[in-house]
This record gives C-alpha cells, structure tokens and sequence, in this order.
C-alpha cells in the first residue's frame, strides 16, 4: 500500500454502486443552488401528470366485496380540508385511537405529553392503549432488511386494533379512528395501502398471516378511509387551540421544517390551504404558527430535508450532522435570524435538535431550540415546561425562547424537582384516567367508566 492511496474497503452501508461525487466545492454548490431559488409546490409537485386517487380503487374494492373500509363517521365530528389537487380529506376530531411513535417515546416525551394534553384541555375524547407495535418502517428504511409483506401486515394489524379497541368497553367497532403520531409511520402506512389496493397478490399473501392472527373482518382485510396525521389534527384544530392561549408570542420568529415523509412521500394526500403560504407550502405547522400569532419567517433551504434519511444516519452519521447543521440550523440562525423551528415529525425533531453539540468541536456553535409544532402550541396554552412540553429532554437549549415568552424557567424548574420528589414517594401525576391507556387486548380487565 502506498502512503497516498487508500485500498481500505470502505463499509458504508449504501452499497457496491455506491461512489463519492469527486465534486469540487464550485460544482458542488451549482449542483444544490436549485433548492435555494423560490421552490413551491406548483413548480415540484403539480407540474406533472396528475396522479389517481387511491380512495376511488378503494371504495370499488369494497364495492367488489374484497375489503371492508373503516370510515371517518360523523361521530369523529371530521373537518374537510383540500390536498395538493384540491382533493378533499376529512381529518376526525373526536373519538381517536394514538398510534404513538417509538421514536417520540424515546427520545422526546414531551411531543406525545403536549398533545394529550392539548386534547385533554378540549375535552377530546381518545384512546391510548398499550396494545399497538411500532410500524417496523424504521428498519425498513433504515436497513433494507424489511420487506413490503411484514410492513403491510403491521399496517393493517394495527388499524384493525383500532377499529375494534372500543369493543372492549361495551362500545361498537370502529368507535375510535386511528391518530398516526409520527410522520414516519404516517407517510408508510399511505405508500402501503396504495400497494395493498393496487395489488390482488400482495392483499392475498397479508391476508392470509392477518387469518392467522385473528385480524381479518367478516373475512376481508380493513383498510382506513383517510390516514391521519396528529399535524394534521393540529392543523383543522388551530382555531379552536387559540382559544386556550395565553401567552403572547407575537414576538417569536419560527422557521418552519416541514418533514418529507409528511407532504413529499405520497404528495397528493398533503394538506394545502390558500391562505397559508398563498397555498404553495403544506399547510400543518405553518397554520399552527400563524393562529398562535407568531412570525413566520421564510428560509432559503426550507425544503431540504434535516439530514436524517434513515440510511445515513446509520452508515454516514458525519453527512447527517452536518447537513442539519449547514442546511438548515445555520440558515435559520444567520439568514433567518430565527428564535425556534419548528416540526412535525420525530426524526426530523431529533436529528435537527441533537446533532447541534457536534458542531461545537469544529466552531459551528449555531444554537437554536427545535420543537415541535404541537410542544410550542402546548407551551403557549399554558402547559409547564417541563412536566408536559419536557424541554429538558432537548440537546438545544430553550431557555432563552422561554424568557422571550416571558415564560419564569427557572421557577418552573424548581417546581419540577419538587414533582420528581413527589414520584419518588410514590404519588404520580396521571395526564389522565389511567384506564384509557389500559390494553383491550389479551389481558383486558374491564373497568366501569362514566363516559
């Protein structure tokens, strides 16, 4: 071996055709200036043959006797809003079955406990029960080692628990419909069921493992008629958050990060509004914002994504960690001269938060909280700042957004440890009556309810 050649094999985890660019930093910056000029989604995702809706193979499936299709009833209390083609999507309200997220379980609490409580503070009836698995997309994406058989299975495994968890109190099948937490999940379960619909032989291999499991209805496979997002529930609820609000943060300056697996995989079902962004943005998160009151600012990488891309943030963690650092956090701190950004989806949220401490080693000290768009609406509805929204659980610090909102941390931190001290005795403080998250699966005890 010479001492200017490396003959070492090189493990990336992308493959044999897998080969550097060679690019020199001139090309380099010609090759991305694109995303940098004014990108909507008329230029990307309309500028193109129109795609079919899924929903009308659908409903002729059902018709056919193959599938039987779980509705969004009157009883969820559903707002219509229009997608990419002005499409309608009925987006339920009530009655609502948290698909939660392993990724926000684990690494952000406080995006979970800042919806529940939002929900609580409406008065929104739900469901978070234990008998749920995680969508298993995360491997799939992450490592190739999944395939669209078990993907498709899970999908359907768990919306079928959906459907018929209000069994278990005395209630009828499709009671509650299911609220996807996180917009991993939420962009595989829609590419799914385009495959499930589109495809006689896949149906066939899914239905019969969902045979053996017990999670078939009347025989036939149960699909949903929407897949919803909890952005999307923020979104049709905004209105009604601003209701709650008591903190002003007309002062705040919001760089919004809008997840691709929320509005670029399946682009049609993203939700667009022509009164936010004059339509050429998705709409969630955004919307939030603007009804909260703060100042939604533009950035130039706005459609970029933070660098997470589930296989490199495996194989080639040094590209993620600078991505999020030179696209996206230092653009909203120079250019934008932002006070937060905000998200809507657990791998953007964890990426672009906990990978700004490796740029200190090499002097890209660009601090800047990332939250996401529920935590913020929670924070300015009064939820504390650390027993809900959790912020202690971020890499980015907050405290200096929190000041801005005239928000006292330092006392609601001492009020925190004295929580902590009270669960340490034993006396714990529920979101809720802990029998909404008790398991109607294998096990289930039924307790009496009032409602």
């Amino acid at each position: 071996m010479s001492d200017t050649t490396d003959t070492r094999e090189r493990f990336t985890g992308h493959g044999a055709e897998w080969r550097d660019s060679d690019l020199s930093s001139t090309e380099a910056r010609v090759a991305t200036a694109w995303v940098e000029q004014r990108v909507d989604r008329r230029s990307l995702l309309t500028d193109k043959d129109r795609v079919a809706d899924v929903r009308d193979a659908m409903w002729e499936l059902e018709r056919d006797g193959e599938i039987v299709v779980h509705r969004v009833a009157d009883e969820h209390e559903p707002v219509t809003v229009k997608t990419l083609y002005g499409w309608d999507k009925r987006v339920p309200t009530q009655q609502l079955w948290h698909h939660k997220s392993c990724g926000q379980c684990g690494n952000i609490p406080g995006y979970p406990a800042s919806l529940l409580w939002l929900m609580n503070k409406m008065d929104i009836r739900y469901l978070d029960e234990t008998d749920q698995t995680s969508c298993t997309a995360w491997n799939y994406h992450g490592s190739g080692i999944g395939n669209l058989e078990s993907l498709a299975a899970v999908f359907l495994r768990n919306f079928h628990q959906a459907y018929v968890s209000a069994q278990a109190e005395g209630r009828p099948a499709g009671y509650y419909y299911p609220l996807v937490h996180c917009g991993t999940s939420f962009g595989n379960y829609k590419e799914v069921r385009e495959f499930l619909i589109h495809s006689p032989e896949l149906r066939e291999k899914v239905k019969k493992i969902l045979g053996k499991l017990g999670r078939l209805v009347d025989g036939k496979l149960l699909i949903p008629e929407e897949i919803v997002h909890y952005s999307e529930w923020v979104h049709v609820m905004r209105e009604r958050i601003r209701e709650h609000q008591v903190i002003d943060c007309s002062q705040v300056r919001a760089t919004i990060h809008p997840a691709c697996h929320v509005y670029k995989m399946v682009p049609q079902d993203a939700i667009y509004d022509d009164d936010i962004l004059e339509g050429n943005r998705v709409a969630v998160s955004t919307g939030i914002m603007q009804a909260l009151g703060t100042q939604v600012i533009d950035y130039k990488t706005w459609y970029d994504c933070c660098g997470f891309g589930f296989r490199h943030i495996i194989s080639e963690r040094e590209f993620t960690r600078s991505f999020a650092i030179d696209r996206k956090v230092r653009v909203a701190v120079e250019d934008a001269r932002a006070d937060v950004m905000i998200g809507h989806d657990t791998g953007c949220i964890t990426t672009l938060d906990k990978n700004q401490w490796i740029g200190k080693a090499v002097g890209k000290d660009y601090s800047l909280p990332i939250l996401a768009d529920v935590q913020f609406a929670a924070l300015v509805c009064g939820a504390h700042p650390f027993k809900i929204v959790q912020s202690h659980w971020h890499a980015s610090a907050v405290e200096d957004l929190m000041e801005k909102l005239g928000i006292d941390w330092r006392q609601a931190k001492v009020e925190f440890e004295a929580y902590l001290e009270d669960i340490k005795q034993g006396a714990p403080e529920n979101l809720y009556d802990p029998r909404r998250r008790i398991t109607s699966g294998p096990g289930f005890k039924k307790l009496e309810t009032s409602a």
